[in-house]
């Protein structure tokens, strides 16, 4: 079994050839924008179909060569899957394909097809990109351009992976804001740090735009990505600690599927900070490192629905009593267990439900609101007092 992985690796540009850079980003964006603009008129969202309704205008207006108009039209469709409100591409980074791109291992450099034709770069990597990309024939990249003037290609590489197979062991993981994460064996990382830090980032930076003088968009410039990197570093720090544990214990990870957890939470009437906050949430950077790590040691990950699951005894399976940290149950008599705890022990059962019984996706909803919860053989990880 494979797992793609994407590699980052930095540039070395001449200034001569930085024009054509320039151009090259602008001009993908511009078709982007052209085909989305169809994409729109036509309501067709159908990569076929989009691509015989534009690829010719696009081609001929832009100057672009046909793979990256091709490139181009997958892009807008692949964004549309993700959401239908896109508004204006930037040009910040153009797709490759293996006709625009090749990766030379002799010499550690990469061919990229630009606006102009074909270009030669080195690459200034580390020993860990290196090792990454040994032996790898990549045929997909990203071309990206950072604020601060550098370019980046990100090449896809395909990794070996251990075989999965089935587990009867399944770590829950809870997610959240007051606690970043809380595993039903008893791990927990608070993320009070982490929301002081946001919160004295925002107080900055509105402090700093009501002036609007030089100075302040100077530091809005060297502030500009402090919070970001020190987000992506928690996250980092945590998916590696949860993949260990779940390494030395030979288990699976379950997590909640929090597709739309922004949306749903934004209908409720909230002040303008809890909005921010809940907006700032990285739940998903958070899965999407801990995917890939868990892929690259054999960890089998897998989502559950995350209804109910804050709100549901571990032990009796019925609806109980959750007031902030602490969660009680009058049914069986459970009193002032960790909310987010007994939230993981649920996501673990759940999830071992679906490990054992793969056809089993979704929560049985029974009478009087409880739920069946209980997993078809296969043991939870459970380190939590009863």
């Amino acid at each position: 079994m494979t797992q793609s992985l994407s590699v980052s690796c930095k540039l070395e540009v001449p200034e001569k050839v930085r024009p054509q850079f320039e151009r090259t980003f602008e001009e993908f964006a511009n078709a982007c924008n052209q085909i989305l603009a169809v994409a729109k008129a036509e309501d067709c969202w159908n990569t076929t179909k989009l691509h015989h309704l534009t690829y010719y205008a696009v081609k001929a207006s832009t100057g672009l060569k046909a793979n990256h108009v091709c490139q181009a039209i997958r892009r807008v469709i692949d964004n549309s899957k993700a959401t239908r409100k896109m508004k204006k591409f930037r040009p910040t980074s153009v797709s490759l394909d293996a006709r625009t791109f090749v990766f030379y291992e002799d010499d550690w450099k990469v061919g990229i097809t630009l606006i102009s034709g074909r270009v030669n770069f080195a690459l200034s990597i580390g020993n860990y990109q290196r090792a990454l990309l040994k032996g790898q024939t990549p045929t997909s990249a990203v071309l990206v351009r950072r604020n601060d003037g550098s370019y980046y290609v990100n090449i896809v590489v395909e990794l070996p992976t251990e075989p999965t197979g089935k587990t009867p062991r399944v770590i829950g993981v809870d997610l959240g804001r007051r606690d970043i994460a809380t595993t039903s064996t008893l791990l927990a990382w608070n993320g009070s740090q982490l929301q002081g830090v946001r919160d004295r980032y925002s107080r900055v930076r509105s402090n700093v735009q009501r002036k609007r003088t030089r100075s302040s968009r100077r530091l809005l410039r060297r502030l500009s990505g402090r919070e970001r990197r020190f987000q992506r570093h928690i996250n980092h720090v945590i998916s590696k600690e949860l993949v260990t544990e779940a390494k030395e214990l030979g288990a699976a990870l379950a997590f909640e599927d929090l597709t739309n957890i922004r949306e749903s939470l934004n209908e409720k009437p909230r002040n303008k900070t809890e909005r921010r906050r809940s907006n700032n949430w990285a739940f998903y950077q958070m899965r999407l490192f801990t995917q890939y790590k868990a892929a690259m040691n054999g960890i089998p990950i897998v989502f559950v629905p995350a209804a109910y699951t804050s709100s549901t005894c571990s032990r009796c399976h019925a609806i109980g009593d959750r007031n902030g940290k602490k969660f009680s149950c009058k049914r069986c008599g459970l009193e002032h267990i960790d909310s987010d705890l007994n939230a993981a022990l649920n996501i673990a059962a759940l999830g071992a439900t679906v490990v054992n019984s793969p056809e089993v996706r979704g929560i049985a909803c029974q009478i009087e609101g409880q739920l069946s919860l209980l997993p078809v053989g296969g043991e939870i990880l459970d380190k939590a007092p009863a």
